[in-house]
């Protein structure tokens, strides 16, 4: 099949009825089809085009990976944009000196980033896309006269009918033209497709051209080869990857944006990287395959560890059955369906690499660059070879020059860089491109890559020393976290030194001695240093080592450690500065910060997105001090963290059969009981007519008989999908029975069984005990489309008056990120109130309100709106 250009790949692979893109934020769980995406991304296409974005204007993309960022991927292709992507976790300064660079056009930014303005830059938020609405809102700015919805509607109408294989040049100086009437763009294979600024450097940014050609020499001979096996693949779909890489990381970028059609497969992303989340998220999404970083293996394999000790150590010799069979409790742990890694962008420990092999589970690495687009050599997936890195992919030639460098050669390789230097020029020779690694090529033709070659310590006797080759005895010994080993030069010859985190009972000579007995003669560590900080420096986005500032420190004599490593305002303390708004240190007691329970829910829900310690609550009612909650944190990855269940999600009625049984018993009884006793008068019935999707319904609270008065003045489309809201303490004898008589156990059991099952209730913690895992099931309910009926008050409150709304529905609506309908309910406390024990018949009126969003953080203030707009009912 004929490829010229990332458009014909699009328009060949990008269509179905299957899902493509799941998205967990940790809140709420989104999925996309590819249909969806593709109709999503030729209505951004047609944004682009109204607000005057030609062919080759450039738009950088900052922000995590989420599935609009894969839509405006596609849509600036369609418009013939360049696409310039930045590390989310880089900094302000980094950005705006990529943006005066390329002189950028336009910003998206994602939810994870800074505020950022730029000058004279559009900005515009990735979450504002709405793909399963077709499109993004209307950029801010007020385009120029013209019937613009039509032309955006016509332009999108002509990428969506564009045929598979884009025509040769021909209207291309219309295209590039530009305006919202443009049609198409027509690209040719060497237009360029992005310009990848690597976030790691420390002088201007250096930027790589990415053309069409580059790509598609990379994904062509992959897609052959998966086009021989995807059959046989066929039991097992919908295969899933969970892609840890970031988008703006070009590998990240291939197997999430081109590697899931070729099957067709799904890509999961997720908010937080813990072992625990990553576990439960392969386990719980039946995720086949995991791409990440080399360093997420090694914290998995200590999760492993400590959930299945017998898998510590797995021996040599097993087959395949054998290996699964013994270690069935991990296998268990991930969920029977994964059982692939992917790993890149970083090199790769072979022990590690042969720990997860023994396990039973299969590791692909491969080896490429920026410059590659990425990918020089792959593993096959069924014939890996331990240490190597796998052969040539079709098309890309690899040499090893005489002082042992790897050059490669292919239409994936890069024609230069973005205003690039003469120096910059001295990488290509005569079409070679001189990678900076060093390698060696086995008989087979496999490659096996030994680190960079400015990072290689040449000794006073000329012998090569490769850092990695040492780092891997370092590590291996007792109270060694992790090292770097740097070369410094004394007395005139280069030495080997390590640069180390230990625990707090191990000395460095110690680690000097027993490092020393395993190690070459000249491979022996001259001293140990002692890093001062808990990490050593690595880059945000591919956890890349950054030995040039670990050697900066350790020539500078182990002062301390350079601004570079710091945590960026990434720990406990920092946040809980932000929460508090107050210094605070190792020796603050918790309780004197003031923290409100939904702050300390917040504060949990922090701790999990940006140090990624799923922490339970429980746990930390118990830590007294700040110092308290940072041990917490670091012991946070054990395995009960991963299945701990303190909340009781009620997932028995959602099943199918749950459902009908709900439906057919309120037509058939329980909403025809309700309106025997209230005689309901509706009004605002055309705010819930209509909706396109969950909402959140805030009323206030009359009566037990509320949510069935509520469920019964809603249209009958909407009752069905209704999630009612109860305060969890109101079944105590049930979730805590041994406090209680068996009769008052029986009785609240039953009544708990009966309001799940019947009006698909859910319970809600009133205090922050297990309130974050109910927000997270909260967000499965709406991810499955239901809406959310809650009471705000917390009470029943008799009368017309409207006691004060709690923040938790507020927080809720916001995390959520769905719309809030009020609504406001009179008389139901005179047919069921507080005091009466029968009901008996009267008028009640619900009146729905128009739907509001909530944003921000301040609960407190979201929920006084929110109780000001019922009252106004």
């Amino acid at each position: 099949m004929k490829r010229d250009t990332l458009l014909d790949y699009f328009h060949d692979r990008v269509r179905g009825d299957t899902e493509f893109l799941v998205h967990d934020d940790g809140y709420r769980v989104r999925r996309l089809g590819y249909d969806a995406v593709r109709r999503a991304a030729a209505a951004f296409a047609g944004r682009l085009a109204a607000a005057g974005v030609k062919a080759g204007d450039p738009v950088l993309f900052w922000g995590e990976n989420r599935p609009e960022w894969i839509v405006a991927f596609w849509g600036c292709l369609l418009r013939g944009a360049v696409v310039v992507p930045i590390d989310y976790r880089a900094s302000s300064a980094f950005l705006e000196a990529v943006s005066r660079r390329v002189d950028a056009r336009l910003l998206l930014v994602g939810d994870d980033v800074a505020p950022a303005r730029l000058e004279a830059v559009e900005t515009w938020r990735l979450r504002d896309l709405d793909p399963e609405a077709g499109g993004p809102p209307a950029p801010p700015h007020v385009p120029a006269a013209g019937d613009t919805a039509d032309a955006e509607a016509k332009t999108a109408a002509a990428v969506l009918s564009a045929p598979p294989h884009v025509p040769a040049a021909g209207d291309t100086a219309d295209a590039e033209a530009g305006g919202p009437s443009a049609p198409p763009h027509v690209p040719a294979a060497g237009d360029t497709a992005e310009i990848v600024f690597t976030s790691g450097a420390t002088s201007e940014p250096k930027g790589v051209v990415i053309t069409h050609r580059n790509v598609l020499a990379n994904i062509v001979p992959v897609e052959r080869e998966v086009l021989k096996y995807r059959r046989w693949a066929r039991p097992f779909r919908p295969l899933r990857f969970l892609d840890l890489l970031p988008l703006s990381h070009l590998f990240g970028q291939a197997l999430a944006t081109f590697i899931p059609p070729m099957l067709p497969g799904a890509c999961v992303f997720m908010k937080g990287h813990s072992p625990p989340a990553i576990v439960r998220q392969i386990r719980s999404r039946r995720v086949s395959v995991l791409v990440c970083v080399p360093k997420i293996l090694d914290v998995l394999k200590e999760h492993v560890v400590r959930a299945v000790p017998e898998a510590a150590e797995p021996p040599d010799g097993l087959g395949a059955a054998r290996r699964w069979w013994r270690y069935r409790r991990v296998h268990r742990l991930f969920g029977l369906k994964f059982w692939c890694f992917i790993v890149g962008a970083a090199p790769l420990d072979p022990d590690l690499e042969t720990f997860w092999r023994r396990l039973g589970f299969v590791v692909v690495q491969g080896y490429g660059l920026t410059e590659t687009a990425p990918i020089v050599t792959l593993n096959h997936p069924f014939r890996t070879k331990r240490g190597s890195v796998g052969s040539p992919i079709a098309g890309m030639q690899v040499r090893i020059a005489d002082d042992g460098e790897i050059v490669v050669k292919g239409d994936n390789v890069t024609s230069g860089y973005f205003g690039g230097t003469a120096e910059d020029d001295a990488a290509f020779e005569d079409g070679w491109f001189r990678t900076g690694d060093l390698g060696t090529l086995d008989d087979a033709g496999r490659l096996r890559v030994h680190g960079r070659k400015k990072e290689m310590i040449v000794t006073a006797e000329g012998l090569n020393v490769f850092p990695e080759d040492v780092e891997r005895v370092v590590d291996a010994v007792p109270g060694v976290e992790e090292s770097a080993v740097v070369g410094l030069t004394r007395d005139g010859a280069e030495r080997v030194y390590a640069v180390t985190v230990l625990d707090a009972s191990t000395s460095p000579g110690e680690v000097a001695r027993a490092a020393n007995r395993r190690l070459a003669d000249h491979q022996k560590v001259r001293d140990v240093l002692v890093w001062p900080e808990k990490r050593l420096p690595r880059t945000e986005g591919t956890r890349k080592l950054r030995r040039n500032a670990v050697k900066s420190w350790a020539e500078e004599g182990g002062a301390p450690a350079p601004a570079a490593a710091a945590d960026g305002g990434r720990s406990v303390s920092s946040i809980l500065r932000r929460l508090a708004g107050n210094p605070v240190d190792g020796a603050t007691r918790l309780d004197e910060l003031g923290l409100s329970s939904l702050e300390r829910v917040e504060l949990l829900m922090t701790l999990e997105s940006e140090l990624d310690a799923a922490v339970d609550e429980r746990s930390v009612a118990g830590a007294a001090t700040v110092a308290d909650l940072e041990a917490l944190v670091a012991a946070s990855a054990g395995p009960a963290a991963a299945d701990r269940a303190p909340f009781p999600a009620p997932r028995w009625n959602q099943a199918w059969p749950v459902r009908l049984v709900r439906r057919a018993a309120l037509a058939v009884w329980l909403l025809p009981m309700t309106r025997l006793f209230a005689w309901i008068r509706v009004e605002g019935r055309e705010h819930v007519s209509n909706l396109d999707g969950p909402v959140v319904f805030a009323a206030n609270h009359q009566s037990f008989i509320d949510p069935s008065v509520i469920l019964a003045a809603l249209p009958r489309a909407q009752r069905g999908r209704v999630a009612t809201a109860m305060a969890m303490e109101f079944f105590a004898a049930h979730f805590d029975p041994a406090r209680h008589t068996r009769t008052e156990r029986f009785t609240s059991s039953l009544n708990y069984y009966l309001a799940v099952g019947f009006y698909n209730a859910f319970p809600l913690p009133q205090r922050e005990a297990g309130a974050r895992d109910a927000l997270r099931y909260a967000g499965e309910l709406v991810s499955a489309g239901n809406s959310l009926l809650i009471f705000p008050e917390g009470r029943r409150v008799t009368g017309d008056a409207v006691a004060r709304f709690q923040p938790g529905a507020a927080m809720l609506a916001a995390r959520l990120d769905v719309p809030v309908v009020p609504v406001r309910l009179r008389g139901v406390d005179r047919v069921l109130g507080r005091e009466l024990r029968m009901a008996r018949p009267g008028r009640v009126h619900v009146r729905f309100g128009p739907r509001r969003r909530l944003t921000g953080s301040d609960y407190a203030a979201l929920a006084a709106d929110l109780e000001a707009a019922v009252k106004a009912l």
